[in-house]
């Protein structure tokens, strides 16, 4: 059910991007929606071969009766609210921690060496990022004894508002103002596919905004059609066997300079994207 919902949003998003988009892009974009397909594919594949951890813990911890849950009595919704607020914040944290260390960053660089923002690019992971967020998911299921339910329908919402908030939808702008009080919206996270590193290493949160504001990393968005998209450090093809590798290998400068570490990639893409 969650593959046919995914799918089925996928297809309704494209058809909206092709009605009313954000920006045109180029003309004769299947050699870049290739490999975002495979990737995405694989993404699929990782999240079923180990959602047996995410069952499996669930069941664990429910029939012994272990977490939070168990201890506080509070109604049902409410703590498939607070399910769902709990793993919104890891996946946060897993986030950001793909942008601070360097294996983290060499995985999210496939992701954000997109350098055309579409629904194609909200799958378009590592297979390596995708078990560095299922991990994240196992303590707010026993910290709080989950139930598989709750998780399946954290994931859904997951799926769904990843697909929404990278989709190249023009949206109306007052609307968009007012969801993005709650809810991570398109404009606010093409920010974080920005060329321009401080505007990169921001808007992290995945369905909620408000761990953004509540850790000082929101940038508001005044303009999209400005953004430039991808990563100015990013001379590795974009093939799906050069994005398979890119984790494993060190990242390549366009300037042809040698290779930039991880760890340089801040300075580096600070001068090549520093704006008047």
């Amino acid at each position: 059910m969650r593959l046919v919902f995914v799918v089925g949003l996928y297809v309704l998003l494209i058809s909206i991007e092709a009605i009313i988009p954000l920006v045109r892009f180029r003309e004769r974009r299947l050699s870049r929606t290739f490999p975002n397909l495979g990737l995405t594919a694989l993404v699929l594949l990782t999240n079923l071969a180990l959602s047996f951890t995410a069952a499996w813990l669930s069941t664990f911890v429910v029939s012994h009766r272990i977490g939070l849950l168990f201890v506080v009595a509070i109604p049902e919704w409410a703590g498939v609210l607070a399910g769902v607020i709990v793993l919104d914040l890891g996946a946060y944290a897993a986030h950001v921690l793909l942008h601070k260390t360097d294996f983290g960053w060499r995985s999210h660089r496939v992701h954000h060496s997109e350098s055309e923002v579409d629904v194609t690019t909200a799958l378009r992971q590592h297979p390596f990022e995708s078990l560095w967020r299922i991990a994240w998911q196992l303590p707010a299921i026993a910290l709080l004894g989950l139930p598989m339910t709750t998780v399946l329908f954290y994931l859904v919402l997951s799926a769904a508002n990843a697909q929404f908030e990278h989709a190249n939808i023009r949206m109306n702008a007052s609307l968009d103002r007012i969801l993005r009080l709650i809810f991570v919206t398109p404009n606010m996270h093409k920010m974080h596919h920005s060329t321009y590193q401080p505007e990169t290493d921001t808007n992290y949160s995945n369905i909620f905004s408000f761990w953004d504001r509540f850790f000082k990393t929101y940038t508001d968005p005044k303009n999209v059609l400005r953004l430039r998209y991808g990563l100015d450090d990013c001379a590795e093809p974009q093939t799906f066997g050069s994005l398979l590798k890119m984790p494993l290998l060190k990242p390549i400068a366009v300037s042809g300079s040698g290779p930039v570490l991880p760890h340089e990639r801040r300075e580096v893409r600070r001068q090549s994207s520093l704006r008047p």
